[in-house]
């Protein structure tokens, strides 16, 4: 790879005129642009942008021109590379295409523009073009602000609280025999979802005017701007921390019940290829 050994696919879906429009995607795309730019010197010429506003047909978020965009994101990584996927759209899920292959038995998606017409991406696609192939000493980071989608990248452990401590799981089901296919190749995948598979991800303009924002974008970039140094479990902290106030105001907040799009009922999850020390490892991109 060139231009720093860092490379970025930030991919935010509107859906157009339809029903299902969303209103906040194009501003979270900018902010995490921004947020790469700024904090962790992404170089501009690295950072290919998905959006429906892209005058390039190559950069409409089209589901052949997402998972072209994830290919070449990991296309001739090496070790020191870090990569970087970012979605902002609708998540869904279905029933799993190998059987046995989910705790829950459904795959969790994301949703292109065109995903009526030809289909959703499914965490097995996810996992096998992006996570699969990364060697030794590269790390992909995956930010994915939807709903169901704790589990997008399929990886192998899950963090969890519990009696007041970060600790890491087992994510997959005991019988399966995909374990040793998906996992990386020497490499380590890091994903932070918006939300647990079974929950929906809210949007909001609370914070910025009438601006909609994914939450979780939102706060992800407030927190990481003013705390450049923070460690992952401290970021998972923050994180729960911000919704769970918001989640008690709101009960006595006639403004914040009318501002926020959905139902404030989502826990940010921390998945990972492997295990690591949250409380230590300082979160960088």
């Amino acid at each position: 790879m060139t231009m720093g050994n860092k490379r970025a696919v930030i991919c935010g879906v509107t859906y157009g005129k339809r029903k299902f429009k969303l209103e906040g995607t194009i501003n979270d795309v900018n902010n995490m642009k921004n947020l790469l730019l700024d904090n962790f010197k992404f170089p501009i010429g690295c950072i290919r942008v998905l959006t429906e506003e892209q005058k390039d047909p190559n950069l409409i978020p089209t589901k052949k021109n997402i998972l072209d965009s994830l290919n070449w994101l990991v296309k001739d990584c090496q070790s020191e590379d870090s990569l970087v996927f970012y979605f902002s759209g609708h998540g869904l899920q279905q029933p799993e295409d190998r059987k046995g292959d989910e705790i829950d038995g459904l795959d969790e998606t994301i949703c292109p523009v065109d995903f009526l017409r030809e289909g959703m991406i499914t965490d097995n696609e996810i996992n096998s073009i992006i996570v699969q192939p990364l060697k030794q000493g590269v790390t992909l980071h995956a930010i994915i602000d939807a709903c169901h989608s704790g589990t997008t990248l399929d990886l192998l452990y899950l963090c969890k609280k519990e009696k007041g401590s970060w600790k890491w799981k087992d994510n997959k089901p005991p019988h399966s025999k995909e374990t040793m296919t998906t996992q990386t190749n020497g490499g380590l995948a890091i994903c932070l979802s918006a939300c647990e598979d079974g929950q929906m991800a809210a949007d909001t303009a609370a914070f910025d005017g009438n601006r909609f924002s994914g939450l979780v974008t939102y706060l992800f970039s407030q927190i990481i701007r003013d705390n450049p140094e923070i460690t992952y479990g401290g970021l998972l902290e923050k994180l729960h921390q911000e919704i769970g106030n918001i989640h008690q105001s709101k009960f006595s907040n006639s403004i914040l019940k009318r501002i926020f799009h959905r139902k404030i009922d989502q826990d940010p999850h921390l998945s990972s290829s492997e295990k690591f020390d949250i409380a230590t490892r300082i979160f960088k991109l």
